[in-house]
């Protein structure tokens, strides 16, 4: 029997122990679990006796090695920065990998060295990245089997709450790693092509140069840029197409709203800030603002951002207390770091939330002289705070991926994308039994 271990029991592994646990394959396999919180441990793998749930510290290199030495393929859910540590450990004990984050240049560094060695390294197998490659694969397969020419390719997701939950301005809470909701789109230069021409949007005009978009019972959308579109387009098979965007999306007012936090400098996290410890709500915001010795903070902030006094985004900073004498709580912290304090206390989930994730892809191509415009989108919607949308899309596939590797079901080796057909076939056809499937629409233009 095969070994698989889990390094990480965080948010979106509920779904891949389930899976892996249940599976009818599961005989070919044992399951281990590895994570420093037990309880957490306690909670994802006690209803599943055959589930290994193991109590450890993956932060010390020592105990993490000892558990891939112990594994034929290693799942890691860690933190996406120790995936290359994760993964030259892989490397040199001879195991597979599969992670749900991007490929970073340190992870495809090592491909040669992996093939070399018969070792799949099989990255971007979660959401986004993931069943966003898998389902473009699939469509754009079928226009090229068809004689079809892609001349556009466009495609955005996001996870928001869902419309059953209750009324917030925002129309959004923490699904996902806060952090990186903080820190979207400060992590380097956003990257696209639009009919032919190079696009770069630098970070203080990112969240002011959106997309609009309407999916059919769900409503309209807005979406910004989503780092560098240009890598995917050879990975894709898309060379010289005129037009490549990825991007993320949100409900329409949430970019302009997130644009003020940008403006003044509160998600910045290159220092460290003083007074923190003594700071409230309000004397976080008004510490960008210039001094001024009777307006008040609302005011200022209305003047040096030109924000009409009756707009709708002084109301969403209300909402989320922004103005108010209350205390921070943090001892220090960076910008960002403080400001995702305050958030976290409105933005994390309760009881009576529930979030959804959409993905939506359009693409355009032309086949015989006729052009023809196809839109493919996906909504899934979470069961509870705890059972979310998010957190299923992501473990899901990851699963499924992990299955085919133990299975010897792929026969590539190196550090692999999901992007190959006997990846992603299998994987669609089995979330699709899972109730993840994309309605699309084709017309002619």
């Amino acid at each position: 029997m095969k070994s698989i271990v889990v390094l990480g029991a965080g948010r979106s592994t509920s779904a891949l122990i389930e899976y892996l646990a249940t599976h009818s394959d599961a005989a070919q396999w044992h399951l281990h679990v590895v994570d420093q919180d037990a309880e957490t441990l306690q909670a994802k793998c006690a209803p599943y006796p055959a589930v290994e749930a193991h109590t450890a510290d993956l932060s010390q290199e020592s105990i993490r090695n000892s558990w891939i030495d112990q594994a034929d393929v290693v799942v890691s859910m860690l933190p996406a920065m120790m995936h290359p540590d994760v993964a030259r450990t892989c490397l040199r004990m001879g195991k597979h990998l599969v992670t749900a984050s991007y490929a970073s240049e340190e992870m495809k560094a090592l491909d040669s060295q992996a093939r070399e060695k018969g070792l799949i390294f099989l990255n971007e197998c979660g959401v986004d990245p993931g069943i966003d490659h898998m389902s473009t694969m699939e469509i754009l397969e079928k226009i090229r089997q068809k004689g079809g020419e892609i001349t556009s390719y466009e495609s955005f997701c996001g996870g928001i709450l869902a419309p059953e939950s209750p009324s917030n301005p925002w129309q959004y809470k923490f699904t996902w790693n806060p952090r990186n909701v903080v820190m979207a789109g400060a992590g380097g230069a956003v990257k696209f092509i639009q009919e032919g021409l190079y696009k770069f949007i630098p970070y203080h005009k990112l969240f002011r140069r959106t997309e609009f978009l309407t999916i059919p019972g769900y409503g309209r959308f807005e979406g910004y840029a989503n780092r560098d579109s240009l890598k995917y387009i050879s990975e894709y098979g898309l060379d010289g197409i005129p037009t490549m965007y990825r991007g993320t999306l949100r409900r329409p007012g949430f970019c302009r709203a997130w644009d003020v936090f940008v403006q003044l400098g509160a998600t910045d996290d290159s220092y460290r800030m003083e007074g923190v410890a003594r700071m409230t709500h309000r004397s976080f915001i008004n510490s960008f603002l210039a001094y001024h010795i009777s307006d008040s903070v609302e005011l200022k902030l209305m003047h040096y951002l030109q924000i009409p006094q009756d707009s709708e985004l002084m109301e969403m900073f209300e909402w989320l207390g922004l103005f108010a004498e209350e205390p921070v709580g943090l001892s220090s912290g960076t910008p960002a770091q403080v400001l995702q304090h305050i958030l976290e206390k409105k933005w994390t989930m309760t009881s009576a939330d529930t979030d959804m994730l959409v993905m939506w892809h359009r693409i355009y191509y032309t086949l015989q002289g006729q052009k023809f415009r196809l839109e493919s989108s996906m909504v899934c919607k979470g069961k509870s705070a705890q059972n979310t949308a998010m957190a299923f899309t992501v473990g899901l596939p990851v699963a499924m991926a992990t299955r085919l590797v133990t299975l010897g079901l792929i026969q590539e080796r190196g550090v692999l994308l999901p992007m190959r057909k006997e990846v992603y076939a299998p994987i669609l056809a089995e979330l699709a039994e899972w109730g993840i499937r994309f309605d699309e629409r084709l017309s002619e233009v």
